[in-house]
């Protein structure tokens, strides 16, 4: 494998900020997962499996992908270590917790941020065209939502149609084009979370949806869905 630094020569600056945004990310994304762990009743045990594996599976699959292996999130304690601490937060203030507003969607949209910024910056160091880094953003951000309810048994938020992988695309393309552009990575990276996490945001207020195909009843299937 190429050797970072002779990819980028700013590989040293990006990698610092991969591991901070990576980590912002694993904490609010094990928030919410412990989060919705703890509504489904899930014990301690439980609770924690799901923070770690809601937190890490969106960064793992992208490097995975980009041939960053082992992938950071097995590599470096302070990735499990991170997840278990937001899950043991919620997990014994989970009376607190849980009754505020929203929190899942809230703390959902933070760690989508984040993970789509940081995977686009990894796969613009590891050298991927501008489109594939972008693509590679969605994927990171989204990886750890679809983990999470697919545990949980539920249909995976970015399936739903609420704006979420767009969000996340949205967010990882403005990346790229600051790439593309030459501009300051923390400006880019400040840019593509902000304009995630507005996207998500608003959609969740607002009640944004892609289009969804149109189903016609049959009068002798009334029940039909």
């Amino acid at each position: 494998m190429i050797p970072l630094a002779e990819v980028d020569p700013n590989a040293g600056s990006i990698q610092t900020l991969v591991l901070i945004l990576d980590l912002c990310g694993t904490f609010a994304f094990a928030l919410s997962g412990a989060v919705a762990g703890v509504r489904k009743r899930l014990d301690v045990y439980g609770v924690l499996v799901v923070a770690f594996t809601a937190s890490t599976f969106g960064g793992i699959s992208r490097d995975v992908l980009i041939g960053a292996i082992p992938p950071a999130a097995l590599s470096d304690w302070r990735y499990l270590a991170v997840s278990l601490v937001a899950g043991l937060i919620v997990f014994f203030w989970s009376s607190i917790i849980t009754r505020l507003r929203g929190p899942v969607q809230v703390l959902d949209a933070v760690g989508l941020a984040f993970f789509c910024v940081a995977g686009a910056e990894k796969a613009l160091t590891f050298g991927l065209t501008p489109l594939m880094a972008a693509l590679l953003g969605m994927v990171t951000g989204v990886g750890g939502g679809i983990v999470r309810d697919v545990l949980l048994a539920k249909i995976p938020t970015v399936l739903r149609a609420d704006l979420y992988a767009v969000a996340a695309l949205a967010g990882a393309g403005l990346v790229v084009v600051g790439h593309v552009l030459d501009l300051p990575i923390i400006l880019s990276a400040i840019a593509g979370g902000m304009a995630c996490f507005g996207i998500r945001i608003a959609a969740l207020k607002r009640g944004w949806r892609l289009p969804v195909a149109a189903i016609h009843k049959r009068p002798d299937r009334p029940d039909e869905q």
